[in-house]
């Protein structure tokens, strides 16, 4: 029977971009800017690398459709290279594929990249300017606020919270995540925000506001791993390894079945669950030591709380509003500032996620290191509330 990969594959060097509107170069420079950053992290020369996997959303507007940016702008070996695409949820799947292939001892050392330049196609996650983009084939006339703005109506109604308090909540999610993005410089977005500022911005749609919503950015980010065997002979003392790497898409059920009230995100319990019985994991609230969620709105961040089995049902917002989730809170969650102040560069995102926790895992984020973590959980969310795919990875410290 299979046992999963818990503690199969080491994490031996990471890097990232700096995020923002980044007109000064293309997606390759982006590429290289975070894969140098990694390749120095593990110390290993280029030729080591046998395997890629290359997370881009926007093809055509981005990089192209196949994995050659990768192995061109980095001047790869000739190794196979793989893309991959899955919604907002891409640069995981790079992830997933370098840590499956590691795994599966498919080969001893792969490099997953993820990356997006969305400023140049004018995308700004609102109903197309252009044709041939994603949201022109697929529900057109949705939005991801309004969406998002439909799964704060349901929440609020179905846990009976007044709208007022459950804005005053989702305004501390973004004032929190303003706060640690002021302390990131490779964050998008850095400036300090009150909840009044958050209460007070003009509505994109009810009850989301400006400030209740993540921006759209540029940038890239890499991971290297290998098996923790390989690490340990490399010379590597702690290691940040895979506890558990899960998957869950939509299935329809979400469209058209009753028993889905469109207060919570079922993919993502889905993907949850699985991911702590991979990792060993049977009181998430108590074990996991701090996160990085998919906070495209700030609702979002709000309802993920839920779903992961942090917070109990109908009980995020006073969780929230109670510093739980603050950097000085029981589980500090967004500490590098979030999607809402990174943005989401689609392709890039995960990975992004993955870089935060390695680091704090390591003890080497620096102004912003929280504590002396030891267990760190991720999660994506691709697509809409009715359909969607989520993504939920834990890494923990690991003594080799």
């Amino acid at each position: 029977m299979a046992k999963g990969i818990k503690d199969k594959v080491a994490i031996i060097g990471m890097g990232c971009s700096k995020f923002g509107e980044r007109w000064d170069c293309g997606p390759e420079e982006l590429i290289l800017e975070a894969f140098k950053e990694a390749l120095a992290d593990a110390g290993i020369a280029r030729e080591e690398i046998e395997m890629a996997w290359l997370g881009l959303f926007f093809q055509e507007q981005s990089a192209g459709k196949s994995a050659l940016p990768l192995s061109l702008s980095l001047r790869l070996p000739n190794i196979p290279v793989t893309r991959v695409e899955n919604m907002c949820a891409t640069g995981t799947e790079a992830l997933r594929g370098a840590v499956y292939a590691v795994a599966a001892g498919a080969c001893d050392v792969a490099l997953a990249m993820g990356v997006e330049k969305l400023k140049d196609t004018g995308y700004a996650g609102l109903p197309e300017r252009t044709k041939g983009t994603f949201d022109d084939l697929w529900l057109p006339n949705a939005t991801a606020p309004g969406a998002f703005a439909q799964l704060a109506s349901a929440y609020a109604a179905k846990h009976k919270i007044p709208m007022q308090d459950l804005k005053r909540a989702m305004a501390h999610v973004s004032v929190k995540s303003h706060e640690n993005g002021l302390l990131n410089p490779k964050a998008h977005l850095r400036k300090r925000i009150t909840e009044d500022d958050a209460l007070k911005a003009a509505i994109v749609a009810f009850p989301l506001g400006l400030l209740d919503c993540c921006g759209v950015s540029d940038g890239a980010a890499c991971a290297i791993v290998t098996t923790v065997e390989k690490a340990r002979a490399m010379g590597f003392k702690d290691v940040v390894t895979v506890k558990a790497l899960q998957l869950a898409p939509s299935n329809g059920l979400e469209m058209s079945n009753t028993s889905w009230d469109g207060s919570y995100l079922l993919t993502t319990r889905v993907a949850a669950k699985r991911a702590y019985q991979e990792a060993g994991i049977t009181n998430p609230r108590a074990e996991i030591s701090m996160m990085e969620v998919h906070d495209c709105f700030s609702v979002t961040e709000l309802v993920v709380m839920e779903d992961l089995g942090i917070s109990p049902e109908g009980g995020a917002s006073k969780d929230i509003l109670d510093g739980v989730f603050d950097r000085d809170g029981a589980i500090p969650c967004q500490v590098d500032g979030g999607l809402k102040c990174f943005g989401h560069p689609i392709g890039a995102t995960g990975l992004r996620m993955a870089y935060e926790m390695y680091l704090q895992l390591l003890g080497r984020a620096g102004e912003r290191q929280v504590g002396s973590p030891t267990i760190g959980l991720t999660h994506n969310l691709g697509g809409h509330p009715f359909r969607n795919v989520a993504s939920v990875s834990i890494l923990g410290l690991h003594a080799t």
